[in-house]
């Protein structure tokens, strides 16, 4: 199956998370021990999307994420590039518009969100700043982005034992269910050499975001950064 490298070569990204669309979910909930759950529900009341307005979600696979979107009221479109996960998605929710797009250049009109949000999406597109200009893009003014990513721990020595695990147990643990470790090594690898929190908020503000903000969660395991297209 296919391994995609740290040059995170689309096709490669792609072609990797076909391979393991169909447990994907099982995955996250076992290797993050549920709290991927408490996550999302995080990026879902910082987008505090209300009945009617338009949510695009990047990256978001089978629609696990796009879910309580929908039950908020919300009009959802999610999106991703990765067929196969689309596919396990539309299967599961044929309900959900599910749009097949690359975050660097989304199949969309200037403005026409009201909001964006990408969950653990955002250290696999091969051009972070092109994804947060085009998130920037396809929202109104005054519209808000949410980005939920692994970040870095912000105690030292939970830091030290975290990255153990992440770098060690994640890929055994997941290849165990998947018959895939490869993929999951990689996955350790990218959220080892993403940036930290503040790093992130730096290239919101230098893609033209405004108002940007973060908060951890689980002790900095993840980062909820938050930011506004000026109006």
């Amino acid at each position: 199956m296919s391994r995609a490298s740290l040059e995170k070569k689309p096709a490669e990204v792609a072609s990797m998370f076909d391979g393991i669309a169909k447990r994907y979910d099982l995955v996250n909930d076992l290797v993050s021990l549920g709290q991927d759950r408490r996550w999302r529900r995080a990026v879902v009341d910082a987008v505090a999307a209300v009945p009617g307005e338009r949510v695009l979600d990047l990256a978001a696979g089978t629609g696990t994420s796009s879910e309580p979107f929908v039950d908020d009221g919300a009009l959802v479109v999610p999106s991703d590039f990765s067929l196969g996960m689309l596919a396990v998605g539309k299967e599961r929710r044929p309900d959900l518009s599910f749009v097949a797009g690359d975050a660097t250049r989304l199949p969309f009109a200037d403005g026409v969100f009201d909001a964006v949000t990408i969950s653990f999406g955002l250290r696999n597109v091969v051009d972070t700043d092109a994804a947060l200009r085009e998130m920037l893009r396809v929202v109104r003014p005054g519209g808000r982005v949410a980005i939920c990513e692994f970040s870095t721990p912000t105690w030292a020595p939970f830091r030290t034992v975290y990255m153990e695990y992440l770098m060690r147990a994640l890929p055994v643990v997941a290849g165990a269910v998947t018959r895939d470790r490869g993929s999951y090594d990689y996955l350790a690898e990218s959220i080892r050499s993403w940036p930290d929190q503040a790093a992130l908020g730096r290239r919101l503000l230098d893609a033209g975001w405004d108002r940007v903000s973060y908060r951890n969660l689980t002790g900095g395991i993840v980062a909820l950064h938050r930011a506004v297209r000026p109006a």
